[in-house]
């Protein structure tokens, strides 16, 4: 977990997202470079580019020339909130994993993508979004889980309000 006492600052960096198809899927929405970087543990300068397909993403990154589905990618503030019919995409893809304690969960890397979501709110409004989004997709995690997200929410929220 990243350190409480850290700045927070806003990072705007060159979207190296290009959409290859005139078709564009509508989980697109929800790719995001930082998705990319949690899913194959890599650091954003060593992402090449990130292709979205009109049924698959591809990443090539330092190490990395995959193809991924959409379902990979957590969903994000910002945009329109997930439908039922992407949800139950999510969750078809979670079922084929080989790993029987997690055919029903999120991937593990998913809790850290909105841990750092979490960090890097810089608005009380912002985060409480986060927090909302998690709280649609609940579903996705154990109860364990869910107990952490909300204390890395509850401390993010105390360094927000600057107490």
């Amino acid at each position: 977990m990243l350190s409480s006492s850290t700045l927070k600052k806003l990072v705007i960096r060159e979207s190296k997202i290009v959409h290859k198809s005139p078709v564009i899927n509508p989980l697109a929405r929800f790719v995001t470079e930082e998705a990319v970087a949690l899913m194959f543990k890599i650091k954003f300068e060593d992402i090449y580019v990130v292709e979205c397909w009109r049924y698959v993403v591809y990443v090539h990154a330092k190490g990395v020339s995959k193809f991924v589905s959409y379902a990979d990618f957590p969903p994000i503030v910002g945009v329109k909130p997930p439908t039922s019919a992407e949800i139950a995409k999510w969750r078809r893809r979670w079922r084929k994993h080989p790993d029987p304690a997690r055919k029903r969960q999120a991937p593990n890397w998913w809790v850290d993508f909105f841990s750092c979501e979490f960090w890097q709110a810089l608005s009380k409004a912002r985060l409480s979004n986060w927090s909302e989004l998690v709280g649609l997709i609940k579903f996705a995690f154990n109860e364990e889980t869910l107990w952490e997200l909300q204390q890395i929410y509850c401390e993010d929220l105390l360094m927000v309000s600057g107490k």
